[in-house]
């Protein structure tokens, strides 16, 4: 048996390795009621000024990504966008909420909004970054 090593991942080498992961996985937990989430703002034009997707696992939700326009920055649109991640959360019965962000991103936003730094990872993407992770707990008390 010989190693292939590859820089562009197929999508059916993706799939069977995936697939092989989650049937692993359902030994132990379930992924059923695992699901996407997103919010959304759009202008009076109908283009996107903002905008959260998250992914809900078990008691959590996941924030993957928070994007907010240059043009809406500063307006309150970003803290509009996750306390509706959190009320979301809270009637899918979330307890939780994790983010992830970059030393270059927003640290101090998910800060100010009651997230506590749990890890910060140094050097990534590139040396002299950090990658920092957040959580906020117990979102019914």
């Amino acid at each position: 048996m010989k190693l292939t090593v590859s820089h562009k991942i197929l999508d059916k080498d993706r799939e069977e390795l995936l697939d092989g992961l989650r049937a692993y996985n359902r030994q132990f937990f379930s992924n059923s009621q695992w699901h996407e989430v997103g919010i959304y703002r759009h202008d009076s034009e109908g283009k996107m000024t903002g905008g959260l997707m998250a992914t809900k696992r078990g008691p959590w939700l996941c924030i993957d990504y928070l994007w907010v326009s240059e043009s809406s920055r500063g307006s309150g649109l970003g803290s509009e966008l996750m306390q509706a991640a959190e009320q979301e959360a809270l009637t899918l019965g979330c307890l939780h909420v994790q983010v992830d962000t970059m030393s270059f991103q927003a640290l101090p936003f998910y800060q100010k909004l009651g997230y506590a730094l749990k890890m910060s990872l140094p050097d990534f993407p590139e040396r002299g970054m950090q990658r920092h992770y957040l959580t906020k707990e117990d979102l019914a008390d």
